[in-house]
């Protein structure tokens, strides 16, 4: 297929996003921008959730990692079933009993103030490593397979897109997110079961047929019993709903979302019915990468990991079917980064400007909000060139592993807050989560002598909770007597 059509066709789907920007934001202000004025449907946001949850990362690197770890990603899906109840049964309460803007509000009220800008820029560095890495997954396959033909610079494509997002978040933040997600994970899904159906038609399999043939092939194996093994069964289920507790339900582009929601029921549905939707989805996910493995041989496809599925539709499969990935690739693309840039504008002019707090008019409150919204946009450029240079075969490990380091001191100041009634010394709160990575680090260079064969993996996550807990347990005193206690 043309490049040229290819490009067309993005700059559509774009203008249908501004579309959906305009209609959502008319009349916006701060409270549509931070949490969509309470008023979002909560079966709109469980959709749209989907592809923030999945995003570009879920599509191309699941099934390109089916090849090396088989449907082993089930094992974490199973820790993610958990961690989404714990996130809809015990934090949501938490957060709408606190009526709450910004999650990390919670621990200013019941840790302290630098415990609350500690959590808030955990997350900060979190969410924009994270985000910029999933972006850059999509941003390379889409300049890989259509803008380098046409003579586009990576930079210059990294710009444009960036500018796109920045047109359609600028003035409705929340508000317009939750539509467009929804817009976006349609078009993911689409594209998903349209290339499993023709895969499947290609090789003349039903499904039944096919899984015959993954398993004779190895590929379906979902279970791993090696204690020694980064894939060791009990290490990814517990590791899965640590993943979930920490990056859906102390994150606040997800609860931004969550929160938007009018009642405490309706966001609780919305959890429940998000779990279902990516359970299924991961599964289908793992299938696709099972069939893009059984037609890559017989096609003489030799690519492997994040760029098996782009080589497949590219140099294998019809026009029709590559402008169905396209469009589901760049319903992917969109999630990385909206819904990041958002919140992360959101936090930081809550949680470490304070413009609530202070004595701001409505149009001050929205200038200061514009430029950190600019900010973050450039910041998102930079890092993504950066991730260009570093570059690497699978991004979903690249994701993982960032998240452990900077999701694991949110796990434990939350940990802290809702599992003990003792009262930190709050100073000495920074020094704690910075110490909880930095002790991962050196655990991780020196694991072989600690552990012999056994390797870290995802378990690093909660590790590093575990060092933050024990050092705000140390730096902590037993509850003075009319402390506010929040999570009681």
């Amino acid at each position: 297929m043309s490049p040229f059509f290819l490009f067309f066709v993005i700059f559509a789907y774009f203008g249908l996003l501004l579309a959906v920007a305009w209609a959502t934001s008319r009349n916006a202000d701060n409270a549509s921008f931070f949490i969509g004025n309470k008023s979002s449907h909560w079966g709109l946001v469980a959709f749209g959730m989907v592809g923030t949850t999945l995003s570009g990362v879920t599509f191309v690197s699941v099934p390109g990692a089916v090849g090396r770890d088989g449907f082993g990603y089930l094992q974490i899906t199973l820790g993610y079933v958990i961690g989404y109840l714990v996130v809809a049964f015990v934090l949501l309460p938490l957060y709408y009993r606190l009526k709450l803007t910004s999650i990390y509000h919670y621990l200013d009220v019941r840790l302290g103030r630098r415990s609350y800008q500690s959590g808030a820029a955990f997350f900060i560095v979190s969410r924009t490593l994270g985000a910029t890495a999933r972006l850059y997954l999509v941003v390379n396959i889409l300049q890989a397979t259509i803008l380098d033909r046409l003579g586009v610079p990576f930079w210059a494509t990294n710009l444009v897109i960036l500018l796109m997002i920045l047109l359609y978040t600028y003035e409705g933040g929340v508000k317009t997110i939750v539509w467009t997600d929804t817009l976006q994970t349609t078009g993911m899904l689409a594209g998903l079961a349209a290339c499993v159906w023709f895969l499947l038609h290609a090789m003349d399999l039903s499904m039944a047929e096919s899984l015959a043939r993954m398993e004779a092939a190895g590929l379906s194996r979902v279970f791993d019993f090696n204690v020694d093994s980064p894939g060791y069964f009990w290490k990814q289920v517990v590791a899965g709903a640590f993943i979930t507790i920490a990056m859906t339900g102390m994150d606040q582009e997800m609860m931004q979302k969550n929160i938007s929601v009018r009642t405490l029921g309706g966001a609780q549905k919305n959890m429940v019915l998000l779990t279902f939707i990516l359970v299924v989805v991961l599964g289908a996910f793992l299938f696709l990468g099972g069939l893009l493995h059984l037609y890559a041989p017989q096609a003489g496809v030799t690519a492997t990991g994040d760029k098996l599925f782009p080589a497949v539709v590219m140099e294998h499969l019809p026009a029709a079917m590559q402008l169905v990935f396209f469009v589901a690739l760049v319903s992917a693309l969109f999630p990385s980064a909206d819904g990041a840039i958002t919140a992360l504008t959101s936090s930081f002019c809550i949680d470490l400007l304070g413009v609530q707090r202070r004595a701001l008019n409505e149009r001050e409150r929205v200038r200061w909000r514009h430029r950190v919204h600019l900010g973050f946009c450039a910041l998102f450029l930079v890092l993504v060139m950066v991730f260009k240079w570093i570059d690497s075969a699978s991004m979903i490990g690249v994701i993982l592993k960032l998240a452990g380091y900077t999701y694991g001191p949110l796990l434990g100041l939350f940990g802290f807050g809702l599992l003990t009634r003792r009262q930190v010394a709050d100073r000495w709160v920074p020094v704690v989560v910075l110490a909880g990575p930095a002790l991962c680090a050196l655990l991780e260079h020196w694991q072989h002598v600690f552990f012999g064969s056994y390797r870290l993996g995802l378990e690093l996550l909660v590790i590093d909770g575990l060092f933050v807990f024990a050092g705000l347990w140390a730096i902590s005193s037993p509850e003075r007597r009319g402390a506010p206690v929040a999570a009681n």
